[in-house]
């Protein structure tokens, strides 16, 4: 026993030392929380999480989330010295160009990362996805005798985390859902950059998740390992309830002038005082990125405990495969990202003569077609399915008590969705989406970027697209989104013109790889194109195409993209009346128009044809592009108005007549 306390003693702090020595080598980082947690870590890697080091994403592993990113050092460490392939050298190149070791956890750089977490919060949020999809994957794949997802998410969030407000939607959801498979240990430092929390953070946090309807313990120091042990112990046995075990701790525990301050966060130790922690924990002063022989291969045997875990996994599944084929070759392939054969088939297609239709409700329809041929397709709304047309309605609601339902209610927590759909999208086998109006993507912003950094494939479905929702005014009608958003890299933003675009809007969404996908949809009825006069809509997924060519070779171009591609239609029409030769060019993307080869882009934009009128009811911001010096657009300049639509339309001049005018002034 006296042996095993001094080697995990000795392992602690070893870990302890390392990062203060990679932080002060890459003069840049936050050695103080690392330094503290070493224990908590420790606990975790060697007693609690089921992992394969030779094989970081095995189906059933316990995923581990480190919300405070800042601290990453730890999880680099623990990564190391449990045998992933991470090696010292890595850990001597944290912060520095191309190396694995980056300044805050990044999914697909170094092995074992779940998830991209930098923004504090977003970690914490993105574990409650994680949670979800663990259930949802259970109830549709276990069977009696076999429990092929029983895997935990654990979480390290700080004082940081907790001060932002999506953590707040996030733990109510949780709370709201039971998920007992999320155990989150805070790290109770009382420090953040400016000082002690106190001066802007003095609530009682236990009680707070007691009122979320979480299970929640108090230990009062990290340093004790055999409570922490306990606390772990007792968060597992608690599977109504998802856990918040709160941990008190000491900054840069072992640093004499700096532990215990703001001074430890932020910022290297410095040299001098790097040697005073070395010798608190009795390491020579000299030398750096000291691992003892003995410390790396105890970390090692604990780490190579988990190839036997994964293979008696395997053998459970080999055994499912042979009673449940169907289920099991259902799963392969989805978390292969195969698709199923014949799915697009279910696609609905439109007919010209059929009534107006707004594209949130081509959307419901679509999305309600292909759901039976895509049994991994699950999402919902913040509070907005009605609104947003995105409930399947043959399928039941996931419940605390219900699982395998597949309609989501995440409450009016925009933040909060963004957050979790990106858990989701990070567990093999699940597609999915989320919705809510445009203009309440800026409360999604943060989960947006980290998906296009991760090059993930969330589905963020956008409706309420313009100054066309009406009278509920400046306050919901967008602007400024549609540039915001394709600004953004690896996002690829569709807002499709008619019914028969938004279903092939959907077919790419799904088919999509390397980067999440944004859907805009109409609240107002739009007319259906008439595949057979007009450009096939299939052509969506090379993002321009003509829609309707001129009576010659063309004077003009009009372009637009969503409900103002009708709009073009109809001044078309009016200018080839006044021998005016005119193309319409329907433009629902213009990352995908990006990715095409430069004949079909001068196919679509002859450069010799610069007369070119864009016409969007958002900001004009980026469109010059495609307009060159020589046209022009109509746009909006100024934020909208509380009005029918109609009567917007007029007022911002979103008229055949004002387009005619618009456009004959180019020529």
């Amino acid at each position: 026993m006296e042996n095993q306390q001094d080697i995990e003693k000795l392992a602690i702090d070893t870990v302890r030392v390392l990062a203060a020595d990679a932080v002060q080598k890459a003069n840049s980082g936050h050695p103080g929380t690392a330094m503290a947690l070493a224990p908590m870590g420790h606990v975790l890697w060697t007693k609690f999480l089921n992992y394969n080091p030779k094989n970081p994403d095995w189906a059933n592993r316990d995923r581990f989330i480190l919300s405070a990113g800042h601290a990453c050092i730890l999880q680099y460490n623990f990564l190391y010295l449990m045998g992933y392939d991470l090696s010292l050298d890595d850990i001597k190149q944290f912060r520095q160009l191309n190396s694995k070791t980056a300044g805050h956890p990044e999914y697909g750089l170094a092995p074992g990362i779940e998830v991209t977490t930098g923004p504090l919060g977003q970690g914490f949020a993105n574990a409650v996805g994680f949670a979800i999809a663990q259930k949802h994957l259970a109830a549709r794949y276990n069977k009696p005798g076999f429990e092929l997802f029983n895997y935990n998410i654990y979480t390290i969030c700080s004082d940081g985390d907790l001060m932002e407000g999506v953590t707040s939607e996030a733990a109510s959801l949780a709370g709201h859902l039971q998920l007992g498979n999320l155990i989150y240990l805070y790290d109770d430092n009382h420090i953040s950059i400016e000082g002690s929390t106190d001066i802007a953070f003095n609530e009682d946090v236990s009680a707070r998740f007691r009122a979320y309807g979480w299970h929640v313990q108090d230990l009062t120091d990290v340093n004790d390992t055999h409570a922490l042990e306990l606390a772990l112990i007792n968060a597992k046995a608690e599977t109504q309830k998802p856990s918040f075990i709160r941990v008190r701790s000491l900054i840069a525990y072992g640093s004499p002038n700096k532990s215990g301050t703001a001074g430890s966060h932020g910022s290297p130790l410095g040299a001098d005082e790097i040697k005073l922690v070395k010798q608190f924990f009795g390491f020579d002063p000299e030398k750096s990125f000291n691992v003892p022989d003995e410390v790396l291969d105890y970390y090692h045997k604990k780490g190579a405990r988990g190839a036997a875990v994964e293979e008696k996994w395997n053998k459970l599944f080999a055994d499912y495969k042979a009673k449940f084929p169907e289920l099991a070759a259902e799963y392969e392939a989805a978390a292969k990202g195969e698709l199923p054969a014949g799915w697009k088939d279910k696609l609905p297609v439109f007919k010209g003569s059929d009534p107006k239709m707004a594209t949130r409700q081509a959307s419901g329809k679509v999305l309600n077609a292909i759901a039976p041929a895509l049994p991994n397709l699950i999402g919902g709304a913040a509070d907005l399915a009605p609104s947003t047309e995105t409930n399947l309605k043959e399928y039941d609601s996931f419940t605390s008590e219900n699982r395998a339902g597949r309609n989501f209610h995440f409450g009016i927590r925009e933040h909060a969705m963004g957050s979790a759909l990106n858990g989701m999208a990070l567990t093999k086998g699940l597609l999915p989406f989320g919705a809510t109006f445009l203009m309440f993507s800026e409360y999604m912003r943060p989960p947006i970027r980290l998906a296009a950094i991760m090059k993930i494939n969330p589905i963020f479905v956008y409706t309420h697209d313009s100054i066309g929702l009406g009278e509920d005014g400046t306050t919901h009608q967008p602007i400024e989104q549609l540039a915001s958003l394709r600004s953004i890299p690896n996002l690829t933003v569709i807002r499709p013109a008619d019914a028969n675009e938004s279903a092939h809007a959907w077919r790419v969404a799904i088919e999509k790889k390397g980067g999440p996908t944004v859907l805009i949809f109409t609240r107002q009825g739009l007319p259906i194109l008439d595949q057979d006069k007009y450009g096939k809509a299939e052509n969506l997924e090379k993002g321009a195409y003509i829609l309707s060519e001129g009576s010659k070779g063309p004077d003009l171009i009009l372009i637009a993209t969503g409900s103002e591609v009708a709009l073009i239609m109809q001044a078309q029409e009016k200018l080839e009346a006044e021998g005016i030769s005119t193309r319409v060019v329907s433009m629902p993307s213009w990352e995908l128009f990006e990715k095409q080869d430069e004949a079909y882009k001068e196919s679509v934009f002859p450069k010799a044809s610069k007369k070119r009128l864009a016409v969007e009811m958002a900001s004009p911001m980026g469109w010059h592009k495609y307009i060159t010096d020589e046209g022009d657009m109509l746009g909006m300049t100024t934020f909208g108005e509380s009005a029918p639509a109609e009567d917007l339309y007029k007022h911002f001049g979103f008229t055949v007549d004002n387009v005619v005018k618009k456009a004959k002034a180019l020529l």
